[in-house]
Formats: C-alpha cells, structure tokens, sequence
C-alpha cells in the first residue's frame, strides 16, 4: 500500500501525478522544478536561483512526508545545460552536506516551463 504525499509549501504538480508518494519507509519524490509556490511562477535569476528554489521545494515535500535530507538515498539532476554543473553542484552541497545520496546528472533538451535545472528525489528511513 502506498500513501500521497502532497504539500502546500511545495509547488502543486502541473500534471497527471503527486508531489510524491510513500511505500513502506519510502518516499518517491517527483522532480521540482522553480516553481515559487505561493505564485506559482518561474524565480527570477541564473541557475544558482533556480537550484536553490528547487531545493526549497524538494524539502518541503521532504519535511511533508516525514523526511528530510539526510534521509535522501538517491537523486537525479536534470540539466538544459551541463555548463550548469558547477553552479548547481554548488547549492546541491549546501543543502546536503554530508549526507550525500547516490545521484545521476543528466543532459536534457527542455524541460517544464523552460527551466534550467529539475530535481527529483528518493528517500528511505
């Protein structure tokens, strides 16, 4: 059995599936985007802003299931640009810290709403 875990202090989703679901002691998260979720618009700025508003929305559907970061076993970063790397990597480190999840990086040729970075997640206690 399996639980939806939705949020508002995240993004609601612009499709067809949940901000993230729970089976047994894990949580699947969805990929964010930069969305804000009070206006629902794009943040302004480079990609560092993006990243950093993409987190945001990713531990609000952590703490709403549970979880938080050190509980994330494995993410997937989506990037427009893999010139994007370094920025992102960057405000990746802050979030997790020493904690740090098995992840994949991958090269995409768009992505929702033109953002340059998505995030997804999953986490296990």
């Amino acid at each position: 059995m399996h639980k939806v875990v939705n949020t508002d202090a995240a993004p609601a989703p612009i499709g067809p599936y949940s901000q993230a679901v729970q089976s047994g002691s894990e949580l699947f998260c969805s990929g964010q985007i930069a969305l804000d979720p009070a206006g629902g618009t794009i943040v302004e700025g480079d990609v560092a802003a993006q990243a950093e508003r993409v987190l945001q929305n990713l531990g609000a559907v952590l703490t709403a299931g549970g979880y938080d970061y050190a509980d994330v076993v494995k993410t997937t970063i989506f990037l427009i640009d893999m010139n994007d790397f370094g920025a992102v990597n960057e405000v990746y480190a802050k979030y997790f810290g020493d904690s740090k999840p098995a992840r994949s990086t991958v090269a995409v040729s768009g992505l929702p709403r033109g953002v340059r970075v998505e995030i997804d997640a999953i986490a296990k206690k």
